[in-house]
């Protein structure tokens, strides 16, 4: 069966981009027909300036809106990426394939880099190197396809170099895996910066529908949303990327097609009313859902700890066969060490409860 893994960063409150973009194709195709592992990567959050206690609040949030959006604990895999040992185990590996020319090209980091600096803050390490740790997450698990948007691209083509390059040195150890990408609404973008992506770590709020968003927010939002000059209602990306992130919203929301529909409206503000009420009602259950999971905490923890078992039950014996044929000599079940110092703690877990 096709492996699929895919993740979710707790640095903001997840958005309508992520849903439209990642989840709901989650939740209604790979879940169905992959053998799926979605994840909260939470130590992706520490690459920079946070808070612990938001980052844990985020994480429980977002793992709470991926039961709400419709993953089925019985059908996937759902767990926090620091949970499982063998994502940091397997990262500082491909750390020693990779090459500090290929991190410094990375598009993500040298946006990030470029506007801390200029806010004159000093960039981490981790902030370099986490697309390795994004290729170990991946890689770990045998995985054949990672759903992705298009910024994300360039971190799975990265995995894809560092698993052929430690095969072709070490022996064949990693699945080579592929990106693939939803058909619609791959890339929602701001309301207020229709140029930018709808990014859950942004300040400005007013261009970013967040799941969690009430009704009347909702509307006031997309009702504000910068459209674009002319009067007639057309479908142009690259011309009129305002109104194009409207009827891709509307169309991804409705099981349209933005060209379809941008020939039924004659104004943008039937459009932008109609896109706010198609919006309101798909969020409607997953707001629903939510609220019902946020009673119940003891059942987010328990996919949580179940799925961390069973993730960490895939990944080890990959480790530790990167771990063999990268040359590091085998820990034995006296001396401890990282496979059996993690069947130790394990042991240990099962003993508490």
């Amino acid at each position: 069966m096709t492996r699929v893994f895919s993740g979710v960063k707790p640095t903001g409150h997840l958005t309508l981009g992520n849903y439209l973009g990642a989840m709901r194709r989650w939740a209604e195709v790979d879940q169905h027909r992959t053998d799926a592992l979605f994840c909260i990567v939470d130590l992706h959050a520490l690459t920079v300036e946070h808070d612990p206690a938001r980052v844990r609040r985020l994480s429980r949030q977002a793992a709470t809106l991926l039961l709400a959006a419709g993953l089925d604990p019985e059908r996937c895999t759902v767990f926090v990426q620091s949970h499982v040992d063998e994502h940091a185990r397997l990262s500082y590996l491909l750390e020693c394939v990779a090459t500090d020319g290929e991190m410094r090209r990375m598009i993500q980091y040298k946006e990030k880099a470029a506007r801390e600096q200029a806010r004159g803050g000093s960039v981490r390490l981790s902030l370099l190197t986490y697309p390795v740790l994004m290729a170990a997450d991946i890689l770990a698990y045998g995985t054949d396809e990672v759903p992705v948007g298009d910024d994300q691209t360039q971190h799975v083509e990265l995995t894809r170099d560092l698993a052929v390059r430690f095969n072709q040195r070490y022996g064949h150890t990693f699945v080579v895996p592929r990106a693939t990408h939803p058909e619609v609404a791959a890339r929602v973008m701001n309301l207020q910066e229709p140029a930018s992506k709808m990014g859950k770590s942004d300040d400005t709020g007013p261009g970013i529908l967040y799941l969690l968003d009430e009704p009347d927010v909702v509307r006031k939002k997309i009702m504000r949303a910068v459209t674009d000059s002319g009067q007639d209602v057309v479908y142009d990306r690259e011309g009129r990327p305002g109104l194009a992130n409207l009827l891709e919203i509307l169309a991804a929301s409705t099981d349209g097609n933005p060209s379809d529909l941008s020939g039924v409206y004659e104004s943008y503000g039937a459009l932008k009313k109609d896109t706010a009420e198609a919006v309101v009602e798909l969020l409607r259950p997953v707001q629903q859902r939510h609220k019902e999971l946020c009673a119940d905490p003891g059942y987010v923890e328990g996919v949580l700890r179940d799925g961390a078992e069973r993730a960490r039950a895939m990944a080890r014996p990959t480790v530790d066969a990167a771990y063999r044929a990268i040359g590091l000599l085998p820990a034995s079940p006296d001396t401890g060490g990282a496979a059996s110092g993690g069947a130790q703690a394990e042991a240990l877990l099962n003993s508490v409860r």
